[in-house]
């Protein structure tokens, strides 16, 4: 699966500015938005693969956009912690993943979704099978 584009360059049209609408997006829960990377119509040996075929792959690949918090933690119940804010009350082991890795994930675990146009695909942490981090240095 090859991408076109530098890495630095793909990033940072996906990340989440104000002047894009992904930013009015809530993913949930310990799940991670990806934008599919541009397939290959060809095969290494020239063929060329119709519509839909490269969709149908068992693993697919693209761009992390946004990531849920996490999985939520139990918290004990303690009657003193009744004047806390809900937002005290609930807590969450971060993602692995983070905006910008370029994700391999299991496809039947996704869930296609259609945004403005553009097609992503919803994946639980647990369908997430590799990540790759450009770290500056």
């Amino acid at each position: 699966m090859a991408f076109s584009g530098h890495p630095k360059e793909i990033e940072n049209k996906m990340k989440v500015t104000s002047s894009n609408t992904l930013r009015k997006l809530i993913v949930v829960g310990d799940r991670v938005l990806i934008k599919p990377g541009k397939q290959n119509d060809k095969t290494e040996s020239g063929l060329y693969l119709p519509p839909g075929v490269q969709e149908k792959e068992k693993i697919q690949s693209g761009y992390v956009i946004k990531v849920g918090p996490g999985y939520p933690l139990p918290m004990p119940a303690d009657e003193d912690d009744v004047w806390k804010g809900k937002e005290d009350q609930v807590k969450y082991l971060p993602l692995q993943a983070q905006e910008g890795d370029r994700a391999i994930f299991l496809q039947k675990g996704a869930i296609e979704v259609v945004y403005e146009g553009e097609k992503y695909f919803i994946v639980p942490q647990a369908s997430v099978l590799m990540l790759e981090r450009e770290e500056d240095l």
